[in-house]
């Protein structure tokens, strides 16, 4: 049973001023760093998405088992999670992982204390002293319905909240950090 990881890194980055896949941070490029993340995790099996950057990313996705281009990435994150998801149910993968490239503080004890709830019927999030963040982890029996509801740049947010009696929350405020990196950090 096997927990795949998927990176969303599709966007253009409009508010930081450049795609944030590209963004130097800790002496790594954010989508090398995701890419990172997820193999010191243990996640052998690994999609990142790619969008505005893409040309550009693409040579640095060498990290990732696949990369998936997707061409509708200016509609929001939602589409990156659809493209994302779609890749994986031809994966034998019981569950994902799902990491925001722009969050270079998910660390891989995170991402495997999360991962360690996979289930085919799982919905789990990391937490932060009370708020709910990523790493946010996806049964397969929900992919379908993630599909259907990701839209614009909500991603998979109305479908948790459509079932939060289900919704896990494991707590990694201790081993990550949830820094959104939204804008440049200012001289």
């Amino acid at each position: 049973m096997e927990t795949a990881g998927l990176v969303l890194a599709a966007g253009a980055g409009s508010r930081y001023g450049m795609p944030k896949a590209l963004v130097p941070y800790a002496g790594m490029l954010l989508v090398e760093r995701a890419a990172e993340t997820l193999r010191s995790a243990g996640i052998s099996l690994s999609v990142v998405v790619l969008g505005a950057s893409a040309p550009e990313a693409l040579p640095l996705t060498g990290g990732f088992s696949e990369a998936v281009i997707n061409t509708e990435w200016a509609t929001g994150m939602g589409s990156s999670l659809r493209a994302g998801l779609r890749a994986l149910t031809g994966t034998p993968a019981i569950a994902t992982v799902v990491l925001l490239v722009d969050m270079p503080e998910v660390t891989p004890a995170a991402v495997r204390r999360v991962s360690a709830r996979a289930a085919a019927d799982a919905l789990v999030m990391g937490g932060y002293a009370g708020r709910r963040g990523h790493p946010v982890l996806l049964g397969r029996d929900h992919w379908d319905g993630v599909i259907d509801s990701a839209v614009g740049d909500k991603g998979a947010r109305d479908y948790l909240r459509a079932h939060a009696a289900d919704v896990r929350i494991v707590e990694v405020g201790d081993v990550a950090g949830d820094l959104d990196l939204d804008e440049p950090p200012h001289a």
